[in-house]
């Protein structure tokens, strides 16, 4: 509380470990930045002559331009978790775009350090079709960048998580055992089942994949398929169950001796993660060309959008639930 006021009444100065995270944050996001803003402008620096990325050079400028955006919205959010303005924006406004911050780094932060683990003990990036003779883009990008996600991950949770403490505490304090009758609610147990089932179709495809199936799976990504891959479906596998349990220890875990703060994080983490890169999946296959083998199978273009649905229910479940006990509406027991 004593942080906050300091915040608003221009006391005490910002805490050196929150100005040393904003700084992080920040530098963590210009290499990716300038590697960008260099590609729009014509240069391909880092990018092989053979890669399929300068097939399509009007598509590669749209998406540059539109992960600029968004990394230069992580800048913004840092700054708002660490300025005094920053408490005087509306939950409604923050917490969307760094649940999507959240759920687009989340896997990179995990995967990467994972795929480059199973590198060393003998995985290969790629298959046997091509993929090592037409490199998508120089292995120094991805160390490059994807390094800088991982920085750019810690620091910016962090921020968050100090700065939802001093504003929002109280909201995940105690343990779910703990919760008044009414909460959750019927809505969130009925969402939470649904998002349950609806789970069970791209959790299975996921398994499929990770497993070395090949069941809905495209020609192209069938030959490319390397060790990269395996470890992404595993993840996509563990990330739904993640986001299916934060759910459903919501919706119906009152009474259970377990922290509020636990199926919230694993409700926000995965709903995030399988939500934001199902849509940013769903969104690359509907407006990408290429070769018709290279194009998304109907199963998989399911497999993206139901975990994109699963993600957003689950978060539904979240948001009420926190509404709830921010609003204090909770009904009397039934004598």
């Amino acid at each position: 509380m004593s942080q906050t006021l300091s915040l608003t009444t221009g006391g005490p100065a910002l805490p050196h470990s929150r100005r040393l995270l904003r700084a992080v944050a920040v530098l963590a996001c210009l290499p990716y930045l300038a590697l960008k803003t260099a590609w729009v402008a014509g240069s391909h620096v880092g990018v092989p002559a053979g890669s399929p990325l300068l097939d399509h050079p009007t598509g590669m400028v749209v998406a540059n331009v539109l992960t600029i955006l968004m990394d230069c919205a992580v800048i913004v959010l840092v700054l708002l978790l660490t300025r005094p303005w920053g408490l005087r924006v509306p939950a409604w406004v923050l917490t969307p775009p760094m649940w999507v911050a959240t759920g687009l780094l989340a896997p990179i932060m995990t995967g990467y350090p994972l795929q480059l683990l199973v590198r060393a003990l003998g995985g290969s990036t790629a298959g046997t079709a091509g993929g090592e003779d037409e490199p998508f883009l120089h292995e120094w990008v991805f160390a490059l960048v994807y390094t800088g996600f991982i920085v750019q991950g810690l620091a910016l949770g962090m921020l968050f998580v100090l700065y939802a403490r001093d504003r929002w505490g109280r909201l995940w304090r105690g343990r779910m055992g703990d919760l008044p009758v009414g909460l959750p609610g019927t809505a969130q147990r009925v969402t939470a089942v649904v998002a349950a089932v609806l789970a069970l179709f791209p959790l299975t495809l996921r398994l499929v994949w990770a497993a070395g199936g090949t069941t809905g799976l495209s020609a192209g990504l069938v030959a490319e398929r390397g060790s990269d891959f395996h470890v992404l479906e595993s993840l996509y596998v563990v990330f739904l169950l993640t986001a299916v349990t934060g759910g459903a220890l919501l919706a119906f875990g009152r009474g259970l001796v377990l922290p509020v703060r636990v199926p919230l994080a694993l409700a926000g983490i995965g709903s995030g993660a399988v939500a934001c890169w199902g849509g940013w999946m769903t969104m690359a296959a509907l407006v990408t060309g290429g070769e018709s083998a290279d194009r998304p199978t109907l199963l998989m273009l399911l497999a993206y959008a139901g975990q994109m649905i699963v993600g957003l229910l689950v978060a539904t479940v979240g948001a009420r639930f926190l509404a709830a006990r921010s609003a204090g509406a909770v009904k009397p027991p039934v004598t």
